[in-house]
């Protein structure tokens, strides 16, 4: 194997792009969470890291966060389109990112927001349907 043909786990994989998105940390949780590896995911996030996904109360903590993806995410694939970046005051950086989340049941366009602090983990992200009323009473799964 030459030098060229390793990757280290910390990168993403150069076939996975977001038109937009340089951010390696916002690369790899689309990557991870799209492989199922939610622990991967998780560690992305800073230790007190928040995800806001829909429907749901605020999941705090990397702990929290993978389980609750291993319960949530199994059959959720991301197909992130296109991001923007930018600098915050506090020198924390805002990645939103719009694109379409598919379920065994039904795909719907999302726009994922990260805030992520000065060593690139995950503060926050709010996972936001940009549907309908009538849609997103579609989308509530019958468990």
């Amino acid at each position: 194997m030459t030098s060229t043909e390793f990757l280290s786990p910390a990168q993403p994989k150069e076939e996975f792009q977001i038109e937009g998105i340089t951010e390696t940390t916002v690369l790899r949780y689309f990557e991870t969470l799209n492989t199922g590896e939610f622990e991967v995911t998780a560690a992305l996030f800073a230790p007190d890291g928040v995800m806001h996904p829909p429907f749901e109360s605020d999941i705090v903590g990397t702990d929290a966060i993978a389980a609750y993806l291993k319960q949530e995410a199994q059959n959720i694939k991301a197909y992130p389109n296109a991001g923007l970046t930018e600098t915050l005051e506090n020198a924390t950086i805002q990645v939103q990112v719009t694109g379409k989340a598919q379920t065994s049941w039904c795909g719907v366009n999302v726009l994922w927001l990260f805030i992520l602090n000065q060593q690139r983990q995950i503060l926050y992200t709010r996972i936001k349907l940009l549907a309908s009323p009538q849609e997103l009473l579609s989308l509530r799964h019958e468990k």
